[in-house]
């Protein structure tokens, strides 16, 4: 949990308020099972951060809020606005220098909002380009954290 910020300043308390929200939504997205609740927590938390990154957050905080929308979304099966935010973050991250982490979870991210939309031709190509960016993370630590999104993205079908 990050820390309480210690004055009144409202931009303190929404970079405050973002991160709680992402930290609690990226925790119970990596829950292989959720009940009834924790999903709408983890719905609520990703808005949430997300609400908060797009008042006082840099164009790279709103990004990495829309990746963690579009997984929260495709974990919950909606997949039209997964594909969506998935592809928006895809394609900004294109041509921003992103650590290899990034990458990765950008692709599985994208894979698995494709596969909950039901585009199966998206879903092969992310899913590909996610098991790729996974064998070049350099930090096997960073690779673990990306793998156990990764392993929540249906396989493709064939």
């Amino acid at each position: 949990m990050p820390h309480q910020p210690t004055d009144t300043d409202p931009a303190s308390w929404a970079r405050y308020f973002a991160m709680a929200g992402n930290n609690r939504a990226w925790e119970l997205a990596a829950q292989i099972a959720r009940s009834a609740a924790e999903d709408r927590e983890m719905l609520d938390a990703a808005h949430a951060s997300a609400f908060h990154w797009n008042a006082v957050g840099t164009e790279l905080n709103r990004m990495r809020a829309a990746y963690l929308v579009a997984e929260v979304h495709a974990l919950l099966g909606f997949g039209a606005s997964a594909l969506a935010l998935a592809d928006e973050a895809l394609t900004w991250f294109r041509d921003v220098d992103s650590p290899d982490w990034e990458r990765a979870f950008l692709h599985t991210i994208h894979a698995h909002a494709a596969a909950a939309a039901g585009d199966a031709a998206a879903h092969a190509a992310s899913y590909a380009a996610a098991v790729e960016a996974l064998a070049a993370i350099a930090d096997p630590e960073d690779r673990n954290i990306v793998e156990q999104t990764f392993l929540q993205v249906p396989r493709p079908a064939g």
